[in-house]
């Protein structure tokens, strides 16, 4: 947890934490090399571990002293024009996750190894090098956002700011307009990739920065989530109930709880729930008390099969499955808990066979090995000298999120895909690439087939984005041949 959070807002905390964070901006940044070969050809780089300052009142403050200290770390090509070279911005989601899934997951010169069906591997826990770095094709900037990482806050008021959807737009876009003014990239083609939560901000960010004159070449969506209002479960919100069959479909037919030809393969699965979904779920939702009984008892039946859950309980959940009642139903009979950012993994229940939602294996497998690695990699190979822990996941930031924006109230679905549309209007030369894992059912690739279906803009314009899938999860790139793939698929996006 972050100093700017544990402590009381008192006039010796905001001068001890106004110190601290002139400390970090004052201090000289850590400069490490390296090298990576890709098809034979070695690339040196630089690696470079900063402070960015963002002001008090973010783009609108001119003159107003430093309220946060961002960390970065950036690759920087050796002999190389720089202006010349594309730079992308790199950030994960929560919110309250740093950057070092994507960093040491997939795009960065070094990555975390894991196994390929997503469950833990046994310590220790190192980086080795990554031939599928994004680095081949830009110069990386790796941002964590404040109250991630290393980064802070100095003041109770920013750090409220920034823990919202549009604080923390504010707050990035001002730390990527710092960070092209310090090492002078201003000529440089300019790409944002964020993942999860980081979708969220990189939706907004686009339109954002295009208010500051920074017209983005390309974005990059990894996990989509621009519309909350599409994988929240909540009261007379029907729309995750239909965006998440097809994901349920495809873990159960892993798992193996479907039968017939359901059962053949992944695709057959998929494709039948899709079908089911715009032919009949949706309008049986939307009927409700109005279905008759035949076609109620119809409903239930293909709902069952398509789940592998009991009729009887699909009937008793009134033809609504969530998220929470698949995760502990799929596998009781086996005593097994199915993840939710990756469904192929489970976990044990505990002995008395609880429902309550104690950890989600999929996470568990991963949190340890890129925790243990990464404070190894910050101060072993890059040489971060400091004695603060780096905050992979801040549960607090989460907890304590913000969902509202500008005069919106009630914590209602937060929404970004209007700055998306937006953006893509605005800037012609905008392109979007979107990823999606088959086994997430934390951002279902389906519920991102829908929001993307929903951008407001002509469809000349929607021409620029396209979506990709994978056969994994939330971190589709923990899987090799997934790995491969979306650096393959990135590479013909880039050459298109």
């Amino acid at each position: 947890m972050s100093e700017a959070i544990k402590e009381t807002p008192n006039e010796e905390t905001k001068k001890r934490l106004r110190e601290k964070i002139d400390k970090l901006l004052a201090a000289e940044p850590r400069k490490s090399e390296g090298s990576i070969t890709f098809d034979g050809r070695a690339m040196k780089y630089s690696a470079v571990a900063d402070f960015i300052p963002v002001t008090a009142g973010g783009l609108d403050d001119k003159r107003g002293e430093p309220e946060a200290a961002v960390f970065t770390t950036s690759y920087f090509v050796e002999g190389a024009q720089p202006q010349k070279r594309p730079v992308c911005f790199v950030f994960n989601g929560g919110p309250g996750s740093s950057s070092i899934w994507l960093h040491l997951g997939a795009l960065g010169p070094k990555r975390v190894v894991i196994r390929e069906d997503g469950t833990m591997p046994p310590p220790p826990y190192t980086v080795t090098d990554n031939q599928e770095s994004w680095f081949e094709h830009f110069d990386l900037v790796f941002i964590d956002p404040p109250h991630t990482g290393y980064s802070l806050t100095a003041s109770e008021d920013a750090r409220k700011r920034m823990l919202s959807v549009d604080g923390d737009v504010d707050a990035l876009a001002e730390c990527i307009r710092a960070w092209l003014g310090r090492h002078k990239r201003w000529s440089s083609p300019v790409y944002l990739a964020g993942e999860s939560y980081g979708t969220t901000r990189g939706a907004a960010l686009a339109d954002k920065l295009q208010d500051i004159g920074v017209a983005l070449s390309g974005l990059v969506l990894v996990s989509c989530a621009m519309d909350l209002q599409s994988i929240v479960f909540a009261p007379r919100n029907d729309l995750p109930y239909a965006l998440f069959l097809p994901g349920f479909a495809c873990a159960a037919q892993y798992h193996g709880k479907l039968s017939g030809s359901l059962a053949a393969s992944p695709d057959s699965a998929r494709t039948a729930a899709e079908e089911f979904v715009a032919q009949e779920y949706l309008a049986a939702l939307h009927a409700g008390a109005r279905l008759s009984k035949a076609t109620r008892r119809r409903i239930v039946k293909r709902v069952a099969q398509l789940t592998g859950l009991a009729e009887s309980l699909v009937d008793e959940k009134n033809l609504r499955i969530s998220d929470s009642t698949f995760f502990f139903e799929l596998l009781r009979d086996r005593g097994r808990i199915v993840g939710r950012l990756e469904a192929r993994v489970t976990g044990p229940m505990a002995a008395s066979r609880t429902r309550d939602w104690e950890f989600d294996p999929g996470v568990e497998a991963i949190a340890a090995p890129y925790t243990m690695a990464a404070h190894a990699y910050m101060s072993e190979r890059l040489g971060v000298d400091t004695q603060a822990r780096y905050e992979v996941l801040s549960m607090d930031t989460h907890k304590q999120w913000n969902w509202n924006r500008g005069e919106q109230k009630g914590n209602g679905f937060a929404s970004t895909s209007q700055d998306l549309s937006r953006a893509l209007r605005r800037n012609p030369h905008l392109r979007v690439f979107v990823a999606s894992g088959r086994y997430d059912l934390g951002t279902p690739y389906s519920a991102t087939d829908w929001s993307l279906a929903q951008l407001d803009a002509p469809p000349e314009v929607l021409t620029r984005v396209t979506h990709h899938y994978y056969d994994a999860g939330h971190m589709m790139y923990t899987r090799e041949a997934d790995m491969l793939k979306l650096k393959r698929d990135l590479e013909g996006w880039l050459s298109e």
